[in-house]
């Protein structure tokens, strides 16, 4: 019997103008899976996460989120004042007030209790990292959005963040969509791998798709691993198609199904 997916698009596609940024895009996060998203700058990923979290409602398709879902957000950038005398333990208690055991929790969780009176804007990029992290997991969330969670790490903090997501999601059981456009470590940690340039080239599990011509259209020689589904047909304007879809969420525009 499958497990009810934590959220879901379904052909769903987006246009900023007359510019279309995501084609007929299918993809599903079931809990306790680590689904990673990749593709070259511009390709549209964070746009998919946006419509996923709901920030802004599909051109067509659908978009469905399991009611009552909680989310945890790991945002691509974070802005933060080099003026504002804020430590750690203070930016966590902005985000959830009065909850001093589950901050401290959290930064247990993550390996960072040791930070909690230091400056942020004296942390390392793998700490303020982790710190971020803290502060999605504060939600105690069904599901963690990562987007770009590795920028700024170096490739021996980049391999241990992957590792600690992996931790976390062991431990919790939440499901887990990652964006990145790093392709060499970002594979050991997926569970299910979505290649995207404006469509969905190709996906599946995480082994050996380098061989595959979308990836290597894509990524040419680069280190990576995933499979390509042979479960659809590319339509016109590389749309995928498949079988099955969730319920249409109010506001989405036509029916989709999922790749």
């Amino acid at each position: 019997m499958s497990v009810m997916p934590l959220a879901e698009l379904a052909e769903a596609s987006f246009a900023f103008g007359n510019r279309l940024v995501l084609d007929r895009v299918s993809l599903r996060v079931r809990p306790g899976e680590i689904v990673t998203v990749i593709g070259p700058n511009g390709s549209g990923k964070t746009t998919l996460l946006r419509l996923l979290l709901g920030l802004v409602r599909p051109s067509a398709g659908q978009v469905w989120r399991r009611p009552g879902l909680r989310v945890g957000y790991l945002p691509q950038r974070v802005a933060i004042d080099e003026t504002l005398p804020l430590t750690v333990r203070r930016v966590l208690a902005m985000a959830r007030p009065r909850a001093e055991g589950a901050i401290a929790a959290a930064l247990a969780e993550v390996g960072a209790k040791s930070l909690a009176e230091r400056p942020v804007q004296a942390l390392s990029g793998g700490e303020l990292q982790r710190v971020l992290l803290a502060r999605a997991l504060l939600r105690e969330p069904d599901l963690l959005v990562l987007d770009e969670p590795v920028q700024g790490v170096d490739v021996t903090g980049q391999s241990e963040l992957y590792a600690l997501i992996r931790r976390i999601r062991d431990r919790r059981g939440c499901g887990v969509l990652l964006v990145s456009h790093d392709l060499h470590l970002v594979m050991a940690a997926s569970d299910e791998v979505v290649c995207l340039n404006h469509h969905v080239c190709c996906s599946g599990h995480p082994e050996a798709v380098t061989r595959h011509p979308a990836y290597r259209a894509l990524f040419g020689d680069a280190i990576a691993v995933y499979t390509h589904r042979h479960d659809h047909v590319h339509e016109p304007a590389f749309a995928v198609a498949g079988e099955g879809a969730p319920e249409a969420e109010s506001g989405t525009l036509r029916d989709g199904t999922d790749g």
